[in-house]
């Protein structure tokens, strides 16, 4: 049997193989952040097909951090009902899961969100609009958002948390000097920009327990101009790790990075997959906690590497599993194809139409092979 299909753990949390479904954005919930049947028959389905372990898409812990519409919340009491049934659904097909927690900050839309965006520190070369700098007791107000969150998030039955610091998000924003040009004790020196990342650690450990798996999403890299580097990463890394998180998930690059994106397109060979690779190798030899690697793997040979090489103990995919959601299932049938995914985006545009993300290039294959069945010129 494939190193890939040996059963582990990560803190407790018993997982049937080496395979992570990466946070992606559905574009499926309600417009108040509610857990939607679409949403959870899309959790459904991954669970089914094989995914060791799920992770949701970015949850936002306050309505000024929301990213984007149709997103996840996670901010109030009432949306635990709707989210303790995706998790009872995902159990049912069994499955475990995770929700990822996240603020946007800068990034956040201010038509969506109704004010005007908090940014870490505000400098005239920040944005084009207008924004307004987290004071310190703005600070503490969103790392008692991450913690209730959280508490939340094990109450509505989910197997733990995941705290999103990477992509370029509020977390990430201060860890990169591209952001983060505070002059108090959030600012200046790595350790001071990673403070808010040991002070929400500490505030959700206190509400959920020693025995609750939570994790963290980081950068190895910004791969942008002045932005994050591997020596200050790895920095956080350790200082993390010393102070109890669980597991490790390694990415890179920045929403408004262009083709060092976190997703890079046109993975067509084995050459071009996981490209945070060389990263992960110096995490590994330096944390010793459990690391998930994520970035354009596609093929089960890379990743049995992956794990058989120590350069990584859990592969993550997110846009496979938007065409095959059971893929797992496939690989584990012996059918050891590479990911039909053809790393093109264009899943993500029918999520900004409230779709929901699917497959365009999978639909397209379809009614193609539709119209050469029947002669006719559906489209």
């Amino acid at each position: 049997m494939s190193i890939l299909f040996e059963h582990s753990e990560i803190n407790g949390l018993k997982l049937s193989n080496r395979f992570i479904r990466s946070a992606t954005w559905e574009g499926k919930a309600g417009v108040d952040g509610s857990v939607t049947p679409g949403l959870i028959r899309m959790m459904v389905d991954l669970a089914a097909g094989g995914v060791g372990l799920i992770i949701t898409s970015h949850a936002y812990v306050r309505p000024a951090g929301q990213a984007g519409p149709w997103q996840i919340g996670i901010h109030e009491d009432a949306l635990v009902p709707g989210l303790r049934r995706m998790t009872h659904a995902v159990h049912e097909a069994g499955g475990k899961i995770i929700i990822q927690l996240a603020h946007a900050g800068t990034f956040a839309p201010q038509k969506l969100i109704g004010r005007v965006p908090f940014a870490v520190s505000n400098h005239e070369d920040l944005a084009g609009a207008p924004r307004v700098e987290l004071t310190r007791r703005d600070i503490q107000t969103v790392i008692v958002a991450f913690a209730e969150a959280a508490l939340r998030a094990r109450a509505a039955g989910f197997d733990g948390v995941e705290l999103h610091a990477s992509h370029g998000y509020l977390l990430s924003q201060f860890l990169s000097p591209v952001f983060n040009r505070r002059r108090d004790e959030y600012g200046g020196d790595i350790r001071n920009r990673a403070r808010i990342h040991l002070e929400t650690y500490r505030a959700i450990r206190k509400q959920v327990g020693a025995d609750y798996p939570v994790l963290i999403k980081l950068n190895c890299r910004d791969f942008v101009e002045g932005g994050l580097g591997l020596e200050d990463s790895l920095v956080v890394g350790t200082m993390l790790a010393d102070a109890g998180v669980d597991a490790i998930e390694l990415s890179g690059g920045v929403l408004t990075g262009g083709r060092l994106s976190p997703s890079r397109t046109n993975i067509d060979m084995p050459d071009k997959e996981a490209y945070f690779r060389e990263e992960a190798r110096i995490f590994k030899e330096k944390i010793d906690i459990p690391l998930l690697l994520v970035g354009g793997i596609r093929s089960f040979e890379v990743a049995e590497c992956l794990v058989a090489d120590q350069v990584a103990d859990y592969i993550s995919m997110s846009r496979p599993f938007i065409r095959e959601p059971g893929l797992i299932n496939r690989w584990k049938s012996g059918d050891r194809g590479r990911a039909r995914c053809t790393s093109d985006n264009l899943c993500f545009g029918p999520g900004m139409k409230g779709e929901g993300i699917y497959c365009v290039t999978e639909e397209r294959t379809k009614k193609g092979s539709l119209r050469n069945a029947t002669g006719s010129t559906f489209s």
